[in-house]
């Protein structure tokens, strides 16, 4: 079903039965026919923060009634007086000089429907090619924001103009060498023509190489007579012997202690390499039953983000390195892609001194090959809104990935797709550990499931910063403003020292980080504590965890063996090899307790530690 027969399914029970959900988003608008044109104004606002930002979808005929519990959505149908407005939205708006664009392309056809038996009209908005952004309403830009339409800065159009200079001479657009437009085939080419006419006819398929000219040209597959890199990437033929290396996807399965297996080398057209790279992963990656419709197949990381990650990753690179996309499956671990180019360096932040290490990347929707992103838009392979990060980050928080992370190197960005979840069993472990420390920061409360998703993500991030990973910044004007708000408010998250107002980046409470407890255990225990091993140093740090910060004072050996087990580098799934280490851990727990330092509580399997021990013991 598609997604505005979704939504106008929704807003038709929602009508019938009195009731009101909000459904208005950062791409959708549900506004009653305007009467007048101060309305439309606002209308036009909205198109334009459309256009600006990643497109969207505008209801008119439906409007909101009442307040408070009485708000409702009611129909008030289409105006067949204001079909002369619609069709001037391609022309309403203009470039920063002020001429006026015609905008047609980004306007596919409306669409008049009928809702429980009143017409509705249903306009939709494609976002703009990046290299054409921004256009201005009277001077204005706006950017849609959630459900509002702000202005976009004069900052922020100085920057685009700044990117618009830089993609005039994009790597995508460099000539091939030798390499002339009868090296292309025309096959693919009418195969991009005919998508490019979905949903309307907007160009005619060719019956030669020498009519398709203008077209190429027009497209940059062609420039100066040469071939670009794009044209060879689209419609070239034999791109491996005319693109070298940046026509190549090497893959491998990464498993220790043998030779990598399945190891592939595709050489092809962007859309042929994006098509068996996905194929590639799904074939390769760990696949669990799900006991639901009778036992589905369920695979180890969402299609959704495997698609994207593989569109993005060619559509990103930077092709003017001889160098080809590397997709390593470390099974039951990772996805790691390595591609060739950098991040801009307005996108990192990175602080790596400080006593919290930062590495941090900004998400952004311009892409490095705004021509090769506008071709794939048209085969639904790139749909902007700097997705494959936004996706990223979306399915980490709603936990059904872990947390994703970038490798910086000379000439390659290695982004790491983590198995597993993001609120794991660590995780929950860790956050029960300090349940009462939570509690009194939340005036005895407890964290919201959403809350437990973000202070996890920023935990984790800190983690991977510490080890050289970037990770993809939290953002507070995106859908976790509520749990960031929230948790800065209880203290238990607080804005870096590298912040900017544009940027804040979150650091976790630092009780809820504190690894060590060295300080405290010398204070209580005195020298002894500097005599014990590395085992019963930890032991101590998990009991005086819990007896400092946690409701249930009492800590198990097995409670404390989960903590040191996960907060060591080493394969945390071998089950064998954890009943090894918790039976060391049992042993630690009798030594230490036999020595005085922890005692066990009555009717419990939970120990404390000995407050009296020097008043007890010869030190």
């Amino acid at each position: 079903m598609k997604l505005i027969d979704q939504i106008l399914l929704k807003l038709a029970d929602m009508i019938q039965q009195g009731r009101f959900v909000e459904l208005e988003t950062e791409w959708l608008e549900i506004k009653p026919v305007p009467v007048d044109g101060g309305e439309w104004k606002e209308r036009h606002k909205s198109v334009n923060a459309f256009l600006n930002t990643r497109g969207g979808i505008v209801i008119l005929g439906v409007k909101e009634e009442g307040t408070g519990p009485s708000r409702r959505y009611a129909l008030s149908g289409w105006k067949d007086h204001a079909e002369p407005n619609l069709k001037e939205f391609p022309r309403l708006f203009t470039d920063r000089k002020g001429v006026k664009q015609d905008l047609n392309d980004c306007f596919p056809p409306m669409e008049l429907r009928t809702l429980l038996g009143e017409r509705i009209a249903i306009v939709y908005v494609d976002e703009m090619a990046a290299d054409r952004k921004f256009v201005f309403l009277n001077g204005t830009a706006y950017r849609r924001i959630l459900t509002g339409d702000h202005k976009i800065t004069d900052r922020e159009v100085e920057a685009q103009e700044e990117f618009k200079e830089e993609a005039a001479h994009a790597k995508e657009l460099q000539p091939v060498p030798d390499m002339t437009d009868a090296d292309l085939d025309l096959t693919k080419l009418n195969q991009f023509i005919f998508h490019l006419n979905q949903p309307k006819q907007v160009e005619t398929l060719k019956p030669d190489l020498a009519a398709a000219r203008t077209f190429l040209e027009r497209r940059c597959f062609l420039k100066d007579g040469a071939v670009t890199i794009l044209g060879a990437l689209v419609c070239g033929n034999h791109p491996g012997d005319r693109l070298g290396f940046r026509s190549h996807v090497h893959g491998y399965v990464d498993v220790p202690q043998q030779i990598a297996q399945d190891k592939q080398d595709y050489v092809d057209n962007v859309l042929q390499l994006m098509e068996s790279s996905l194929g590639y992963l799904l074939r390769n990656i760990q696949v669990g039953i799900s006991a639901e419709s009778g036992g589905t197949a369920v695979p180890q990381y969402p299609e959704e983000v495997l698609r994207e990650t593989v569109n993005n990753a060619l559509a990103h690179r930077d092709y003017s390195v001889d160098k080809q996309v590397i997709i390593a499956i470390k099974p039951g671990v990772h996805i790691a892609i390595r591609n060739p180019g950098r991040f801009r360096q307005n996108l990192i932040i990175e602080e790596g001194n400080s006593e919290i290490p930062v590495r941090r990347i900004l998400p952004e929707a311009k892409p490095r090959n705004p021509k090769l992103a506008d071709v794939l838009r048209v085969y639904r392979k790139w749909e902007g809104r700097g997705i494959g990060m936004a996706t990223l980050v979306n399915l980490c928080l709603e936990n059904r990935i872990d947390l994703p992370y970038y490798r910086i190197y000379t000439e390659e960005v290695g982004l790491h797709v983590c198995a597993g979840k993001l609120l794991d069993e660590r995780m929950e472990r860790l956050f029960e550990s300090f349940n009462r420390h939570i509690a009194i920061r939340l005036g005895g409360g407890d964290l919201t499931p959403e809350q437990k998703l973000v202070l996890a993500y920023l935990i984790k991030s800190e983690w991977a910063n510490e080890q050289l990973g970037y990770t993809i910044l939290l953002t507070p004007d995106n859908n976790h403003f509520a749990a960031l708000a929230g948790l800065e408010k209880a203290a238990l998250i607080s804005k870096h020292a590298i912040s900017t107002a544009a940027y804040p980046v979150y650091v976790a409470d630092r009780v809820l980080v504190q690894r060590t407890y060295t300080r405290d255990l010398r204070a209580l225990f005195g020298e002894a504590f500097d005599g014990l091993d590395e085992t019963a140093k930890g032991a101590l740090g998990v009991v005086y965890r819990h007896n400092h910060f946690c409701k249930v004072k009492p800590v198990s050996a097995k409670q404390a063996a989960f903590a040191l087990w996960y907060g060591r580098s080493g394969p945390e799934g071998d089950i064998k090899q954890f009943d090894t280490f918790y039976r060391k851990v049992r042993n630690t727990f009798n030594k230490i307790e036999k020595a005085g330092f922890i005692s066990k509580v009555e009717g419990t399997r939970g120990y404390v530690l000995r407050e009296d021990f020097k008043a007890t013991h010869i030190i």
